[in-house]
């Protein structure tokens, strides 16, 4: 399983442009992406221009397609002038889990 871990942060004033464009997203991914079994965002509590994505998918392969999609370069195009600086993406193994 492949984790990643997503951080995204917005011009000042620019908060609600950037949700809005990134709650697009999951309906698509929802529909179409069965690789994909988390798809997670977040907004800082101490910083609210920051967003956070925990998500999870089945490989590698899952992953690619994720990130192959229209939709998903539709979203880069879209959220490019809102961004405050590049994302930051880091990649995990997950190892160990417990569900609730």
């Amino acid at each position: 399983m492949l984790v990643i871990v997503a951080k995204l942060r917005t011009k000042e004033g620019k908060e609600g442009e950037m949700e809005k464009a990134l709650l697009k997203m999951f309906p698509e991914v929802r529909a179409k992406e069965e690789g994909t079994l988390s798809y997670i965002m977040h907004r800082s509590k101490n910083d609210p221009r920051v967003f956070l994505f925990y998500e999870k998918y089945k490989d590698q392969a899952a992953f690619n397609l994720h990130s192959s999609t229209p939709y998903f370069k539709e979203l880069f195009a879209t959220i490019g002038p809102l961004m405050d600086g590049n994302p930051t993406v880091e990649m995990y193994e997950e190892i160990e889990r417990i569900n609730r």
